[in-house]
């Protein structure tokens, strides 16, 4: 099965609906699906709940789609770097769900596995208890997540098979892989697509048994979100 579509554009098209939940990839701008959260931009899709743990910064990634007010809630970890984001939350314009970082990787991951909940410690005693419900096993209270599964996750990685089967480079794998098992519909940017039996099979992090549509970005921007030089010593 030959799962490539020409631009992200195609890739999305039919499976955008206003008032979705949509995971997205990434951890700040690395390993983000670039041409995809475009193409889910200029989809005009509204209402979006968007899982993912930051939303990129005021002028790439997520934070396009804060700019034109199409997310109407986010689950994140992760919100200091987007300043559209900070005023929309404080304005009352944008619901946050926050979550901490672990426990929403773990949340998408639960969600891709079919489980629809678990315990973990995290977050007892602070304002990300609240309303949650708590249990004690072995003398510790634990609170009660919820997995998240995404009518469309969107994900990045760096090469694929024609059948979907997804390697990532690096860093870049980051949310990636439990992004695309928490979809009802995944959808994969990547940087290279071969032929079905050219990738190693000890390499694929993501079977494409998870993943519907391909598409290729061959030369993603990749943003570097902070730059950091280290001046010279004075001779």
């Amino acid at each position: 099965m030959n799962k490539e579509y020409a631009s992200a554009a195609d890739a999305l098209r039919g499976a955008v609906e206003d008032g979705q939940t949509v995971a997205v990839g990434g951890f700040g701008l690395c390993g983000i699906p670039e041409a995809l959260i475009l193409a889910l931009r200029d989809s005009g899709a509204r209402d979006l709940t968007v899982a993912s743990n930051n939303a990129g910064v005021d002028d790439f990634g997520l934070g396009l789609l804060l700019r034109t007010r199409q997310i109407r809630r986010m689950i994140s970890s992760y919100v200091g770097e987007n300043k559209e984001f900070e005023r929309q939350y404080l304005a009352g314009e944008l619901e946050l769900e926050f979550t901490p970082q672990g426990t929403l990787a773990e949340r998408l991951r639960a969600g891709g596995a079919g489980i629809p909940g678990f315990y973990t410690r995290t977050g007892v005693g602070t304002v990300v208890a609240e309303g949650k419900e708590h249990k004690e096993f072995g003398g510790q209270t634990y609170l009660l997540e919820r997995g998240i599964v995404a009518d469309l996750a969107l994900v990045k990685a760096w090469k694929a098979d024609r059948a979907g089967n997804l390697v990532y480079r690096k860093t870049a794998q980051n949310f990636n892989p439990v992004v695309a098992t928490c979809g009802r519909l995944t959808v994969a940017e990547v940087e290279e697509i071969v032929e079905v039996g050219e990738l190693d099979p000890d390499h694929i992090v993501t079977p494409g048994i998870y993943v519907q549509r391909v598409v290729l970005n061959a030369q993603p921007e990749k943003r570097v979100e902070q730059r950091t030089v280290r001046a010279g010593s004075a001779a």
